[in-house]
């Protein structure tokens, strides 16, 4: 069983760090980025939609415990009409085969109800299979798909 508990600032401050990095390596790899550009666009992306850090309004970043031991992180924003977007979810490799990844998510969508979303959305790189096996089997639909060719 997992909990979710509201990251504290030192917490925030190790998980920026890591993923900025994630975030740029996975927008190269996709075929977005540079990799001389990435950084600086990861960087730039998490200022714009976490300004305050962890207290930004209507973004809700919570540190994963399983008996008390970090496994992971999940951040929730709060949209309008009722929508949440799942923006960060990570298992930590170590603790990665074990249900972590499904409890988390059976518990952020718990408590996205309990602010009234009615419907939540996340986005997951094409080469992230694992991560996609993982929502289609909690129900999670493609809702737009975008296509890319090399030439």
């Amino acid at each position: 069983m997992v909990t979710l508990d509201v990251m504290d600032s030192t917490e925030f401050q190790d998980y920026l760090i890591t993923a900025i990095n994630s975030y740029a390596e996975s927008n190269v790899q996709s075929g977005n980025w540079s990799e001389l550009e990435s950084i600086r666009k990861a960087t730039e992306q998490y200022a714009h939609l976490l300004p305050d850090g962890e207290r930004t309004a209507n973004n809700k970043l919570f540190t994963v415990r399983s008996d008390g031991q970090e496994v992971g992180m999940i951040w929730l924003a709060l949209k309008p009409n009722n929508k949440g977007f799942i923006y960060d979810i990570k298992i930590k490799n170590e603790f990665r085969g074990r249900g972590f990844g499904k409890q988390t998510m059976e518990e952020i969508e718990k408590l996205a109800r309990e602010f009234d979303v009615k419907s939540m959305g996340l986005h997951v790189f094409a080469h992230n299979q694992i991560a996609r096996g993982l929502y289609e089997k909690l129900g999670y639909k493609e809702t737009s798909v975008v296509m890319a060719k090399e030439l």
